[in-house]
């Protein structure tokens, strides 16, 4: 080789080390995944922004993964709010709750501090939401948080969060699918695990939870028709009395029928269909189930508010009321599309409806095994989160 040419090469030698050095030899790693409702998405490798627009679903399965400090901005109010409920009962005493609150707040602290990008149930906050410059949003079709009612509105919303450049992951909670159940919950926290890269440990959390409604149903599917225990869902809201009713039920179509009937599998004495059913005095006599489960509906209500307060006077020949067969579910505020403690309600539920089939089942103590193998707690602040839902009747009452 002679010289000049030595020297020519050489110097293209240093152009294209030049240019590498210049330019990135690949951009930001990305992987591609595909939602719940079948969109292809692109998300980073490495995920250090998160937004969810949801109910505390998607921060509890962060918790649980140790990512809880990746959230920067929250979907609904219930994950940073405290709530106290009270009332009076027919002798003058009174009744007082404090401190309830979502799981995720108690285990998130941080929570407080930061943004909440959905005030009025379907809008969100774009400006925020783009100052945040998040590297992935998770939005959940059926939460509070996003409880847009049409196909048209869930579009607009997607368009509007895809044109700021920002990569979206959609879940579809119970209320969005086409036959309401939790079969597919497991499947959305499959989801979230690929997106972080985590799907052993999702797989294990929503195994385990699949494994909790399995454990019921091998217990209560062999129930003959007639020896069904007749249940209801009695929401006791204040808004119900207002308008003249007693109190809300839940139809053969919502999630809370499903828990009744396709879990527990006892028979949901309201026939009708819808949610948030106002139902009057009269008609709940003529139900007259023989259990009755409180769910949250505008507030806290313990089975004491059904038995002693004044504006519940009218229902004492119900016979749940009669047999001491009523029962409070957890304080589960903004709990429409369910989140990681739903077998929770599923097992106090089962155990109401059929106490002989769960007698070796203490569910207060299930609770606390519960709250440990979910969020990997120890038992203390599972204490904790079992008292912030206001499950402690259950060990009072040793159910």
């Amino acid at each position: 080789m002679t010289k000049n040419r030595k020297e020519q090469s050489i110097l293209l030698l240093l152009l294209i080390m030049g240019f590498s050095l210049a330019v990135p030899i690949s951009a930001e790693e990305q992987k591609t995944i595909t939602d719940m409702l079948g969109r292809t998405v692109d998300v980073p490798s490495n995920i250090e922004r998160v937004v969810a627009i949801d109910d505390g679903f998607v921060e509890g399965i962060m918790y649980r993964l140790g990512l809880q400090d990746k959230i920067v901005a929250l979907g609904a109010p219930c994950c940073n709010k405290e709530y106290n409920y009270s009332f009076e009962t027919l002798d003058g005493s009174s009744y007082e709750f404090k401190n309830g609150m979502n799981p995720v707040k108690y285990l998130i602290p941080g929570l407080d501090d930061l943004p909440v990008l959905v005030e009025g149930a379907t809008a969100v906050n774009y400006e925020t939401l783009a100052s945040l410059d998040p590297d992935v949003v998770f939005l959940r079709e059926g939460s509070w948080a996003f409880s847009a009612g049409s196909d048209e509105k869930i579009e607009k919303t997607i368009a509007s969060i895809e044109s700021l450049g920002i990569p979206l992951v959609i879940l579809v909670g119970p209320p969005f699918q086409e036959q309401p159940s939790v079969d597919r919950i497991g499947d959305e926290i499959r989801l979230v695990g690929e997106v972080f890269s985590r799907e052993e440990d999702t797989d294990r959390l929503a195994s385990y939870l699949e494994s909790q409604i399995d454990e019921i149903r091998s217990r209560t599917k062999d129930v003959p028709e007639d020896d069904k225990a007749r249940m209801m869902q009695l929401g006791l809201s204040p808004r119900a009395r207002e308008g003249g009713g007693a109190g809300m039920a839940w139809g053969l179509d919502t999630i809370e029928s499903y828990f009744i009937e396709d879990i527990a599998n006892a028979k949901n004495v309201y026939e009708g269909t819808g949610a948030f059913v106002v139902v009057s005095t009269e008609q709940i006599l003529t139900m007259d189930p023989d259990v009755i489960v409180l769910p949250t509906a505008q507030g806290y209500h313990p089975a004491s508010e059904l038995y002693t307060a004044p504006y519940y006077q009218n229902l004492q020949e119900l016979s749940a009321v009669k047999n001491g067969r009523v029962y409070a579910l957890p304080w589960t505020p903004y709990n429409w599309a369910k989140r990681l403690e739903y077998p929770i309600e599923a097992m106090i539920m089962a155990k109401a409806a059929y106490p002989d089939r769960f007698a070796d089942i203490n569910v207060a103590e299930w609770t606390l095994d519960f709250y440990q193998q979910v969020y990997g707690v120890d038992e203390e602040t599972a204490r904790e989160l079992r008292s912030v839902q206001w499950l402690d009747w259950m060990e009072e009452e040793n159910f």
